[in-house]
């Protein structure tokens, strides 16, 4: 059965947040990615993210959730409210089933960045359905 987690995107402040979270959850980071590790090929498709921007960050909060976030930095954007600017984010127990549901989600949607295998070693790709609610699905290969 697929989960589903709460992914927050913030406007720069992505890891203030995240340190205010960590101390509410009493919890540890699971992983902190930045901006400066994204490979050169990848990087025009966030153009307004900075190298110490966060780029992926995952706080667990309990054996079945985990708390994700990034920075996607929009300049037009003056509010920084990251219930406004959220996605949901899937985690499949295949590739067939990340297929199947991003595939699902995109029709009469938009594809953000097709579904396939990243370089942190993940399947994975962000969509938005045509209700304007943003998906990020994921397979964690290291993990099967």
């Amino acid at each position: 059965m697929a989960r589903v987690n709460a992914y927050l995107s913030f406007n720069g402040n992505c890891e203030e947040a995240f340190e205010f979270y960590k101390s509410v959850f009493q919890k540890e980071f699971k992983y902190i990615g930045r901006y400066k590790d994204v490979p050169d090929a990848a990087r025009s498709y966030f153009p307004g993210c900075g190298d110490d921007h966060i780029m992926h960050i995952g706080l667990p909060i309990s054996r079945e959730t985990i708390l994700l976030g990034a920075d996607i930095i929009d300049v037009g954007r003056k509010e920084n409210n990251a219930y406004k600017f959220f996605s949901l984010y899937v985690s499949t127990e295949s590739k067939g089933e990340a297929d199947r549901i991003f595939h699902a989600l995109t029709k009469d949607g938009e594809i953000k960045l097709p579904i396939s295998d990243q370089f942190w070693g993940s399947y994975y790709g962000i969509c938005m359905d045509k209700f304007g609610v943003n998906w990020k699905v994921s397979f964690a290969v290291e993990d099967k």
